[in-house]
């Protein structure tokens, strides 16, 4: 079973910044993309990256302040590794942050449009 690692979580200061990894050893796909849930709420859509190319794509609250990003193969490959940068915290960025997959490319931004999960990272911001 293919299992999503996440990296990179952790505290800061509101208005730092922190930056997430995901890959699973030996596996690439075609979209890959970042959910975050809070206690208490459902799980949120953040952004998505796919090929061919680099289309990227993010929900309003996070434009500005996140960027998705890949690996540094060939844009035309399939996904490896994906980073997800997030700069101007803020203490509602706190969350579990997810990373996700699927083997079929285009955007997609409803959970239940992904085939593997990671396990999560914890991102907590204080303010």
């Amino acid at each position: 079973q293919v299992k999503l690692v996440e990296s990179g979580g952790g505290m800061v200061q509101a208005g730092g910044s922190l930056r997430l990894s995901c890959g699973a050893p030996g596996r690439t796909f075609s979209t890959m993309g970042w959910f975050r849930q809070a206690p208490g709420k459902v799980r949120e859509y953040i952004a998505a990256i796919t090929r061919p190319g680099i289309i990227t794509d993010y929900t309003d609250s996070v434009k500005g302040r996140f960027t998705i990003s890949r690996d540094n193969a060939d844009n035309t490959s399939d996904l490896q590794t994906i980073y997800l940068q997030m700069n101007s915290l803020k203490p509602e960025d706190t969350a579990v942050y997810y990373c996700a997959a699927r083997n079929a490319p285009g955007i997609v931004v409803r959970a239940g449009g992904y085939n593997y999960w990671g396990q999560g990272t914890q991102v907590t911001v204080f303010s």
